[in-house]
């Protein structure tokens, strides 16, 4: 039986609120505890305590989402969920303690609202509506010769070219708006340990970069970025490969863009690194922005 959101352990600073995205990398793996050492998600959400957790990569329907994160349903917890109609395959998600007043799925997109990439919640803070969205923007491809390169690459290109007017929606509405998650793409040479190697990769290519930019420019702020100031990183993913994480060889590519009226409440914001490779229970390590 699911208890009240009463039975959830309370917040640091009861004024504040906080809003964290994170790749899980498949719920059911992240939940499993896929580090040797018994941690996973779950312990993690228990001990971060966040308000909002925007998630990318479920990988899952939502019977079997909801089956991973029953102990969280169980203590409280509310899941909004978007799959893909392509199973095993991207899907986006809300866990919040609160339940959300307002849910929306895609950003009106034939080709992408199916896909598992968007999804948005209306939360009420402090008696202000903040609306916060996850979103798994296309890994994309370098473009070759490639027919499976020509695809990921014009895919991402679609989706950047229908995303970016929705944004502007967004910030033209004058709402209190994050939109969180894996984007994919490095904004600047600051955001990848080994950027020069990585110039004609996906992620870090010129166009993609552009669009960040763009989106920046146009009132939208990074708030790692704004936060941090001009450092490298930090980072927040490493390929599970070689040693890419005990190195910090990692990339900026989870990060919150917010509205200004949002932005000017940031309090802090960090990512939650864990302390050893085998400590992880995604490749990706989830980055919280604090609101007063």
């Amino acid at each position: 039986m699911t208890t009240s959101a009463s039975s959830l352990p309370s917040s640091p600073d009861s004024g504040a609120f906080s809003v964290v995205t994170v790749n899980v990398n498949g719920i059911r793996a992240a939940v499993k505890h896929r580090s040797e050492n018994n941690l996973g998600m779950l312990p993690w959400l228990e001990a971060a305590a966040p308000d909002v957790v925007l998630m990318q990569e479920v990988r899952a329907t939502d019977a079997l989402a909801r089956k991973a994160l029953q102990p969280a349903l169980d203590a409280g917890w509310h899941l909004s969920h978007a799959e893909s109609e392509l199973k095993g395959r991207a899907g986006v998600a809300i866990l919040s303690r609160q339940e959300p007043a307002a849910v929306r799925v895609g950003f009106g997109s034939d080709e992408f609202d199916v896909a598992g990439r968007y999804l948005e919640a209306d939360f009420d803070f402090g008696g202000d509506t903040v609306t916060a969205a996850s979103l798994y923007l296309p890994t994309g491809a370098a473009l070759t010769e490639d027919p499976k390169d020509v695809e990921k690459y014009e895919e991402k290109l679609r989706f950047l070219q229908a995303f970016g007017p929705y944004l502007d929606k967004l910030l033209a509405a004058g709402g209190q708006t994050v939109v969180a998650g894996d984007w994919n793409i490095a904004p600047d040479e600051r955001d990848i340990k080994n950027w020069k190697g990585n110039r004609k990769n996906a992620g870090f290519l010129p166009h993609e970069r552009e669009w960040v930019a763009a989106q920046l420019d146009a009132g939208w702020t990074d708030l790692s970025r704004t936060h941090h100031g001009d450092v490298a990183g930090p980072y927040a993913w490493w390929s599970w490969r070689g040693k890419a994480f005990d190195n910090d060889a990692g990339w900026r590519i989870d990060y919150h863009l917010a509205t200004p009226a949002l932005a000017e409440r940031l309090r802090t914001t960090w990512v939650d690194r864990a302390g050893a490779y085998d400590l992880r229970w995604s490749d990706h390590a989830p980055v919280t922005a604090v609101f007063d």
